[in-house]
């Protein structure tokens, strides 16, 4: 198996990290929007979101993160041009001094 197999075989964690921009927290939105539409999306398996609880204090300055599940690569491919998923992506964009995304493929 090659590793371009296994991403297309195997779950994809999609994780976004956001600072809001001027310290307007937009993060209950977020929240709504993420809940409402992402979940909509073929191969999504769930979805995840919030601010931190962490007692460490390491956020780096981010104030929300979004997690999703894909059942594999192709749904993330297929996540990221999909009508429902502009709703967010567009909120994030507008509300956000700084974004990190990050995906990975679990075995």
């Amino acid at each position: 198996m090659t590793d371009n197999d296994a991403l297309n075989t195997s779950g994809v964690t999609h994780v976004v990290l956001v600072q809001w921009h001027d310290g307007v927290d937009h993060s209950a939105q977020a929240d709504a929007l993420s809940q409402q539409h992402l979940p909509r999306i073929d191969g999504v398996l769930a979805v995840s979101s919030g601010t931190s609880v962490s007692t460490e204090g390491l956020e780096g300055g981010f104030d929300w993160m979004l997690v999703v599940r894909f059942r594999d690569r192709d749904a993330l491919v297929g996540y990221l041009p999909h009508a429902e998923h502009q709703p967010i992506a567009d909120f994030i964009g507008a509300g956000s001094k700084r974004v990190v995304v990050f995906d990975i493929a679990a075995s």
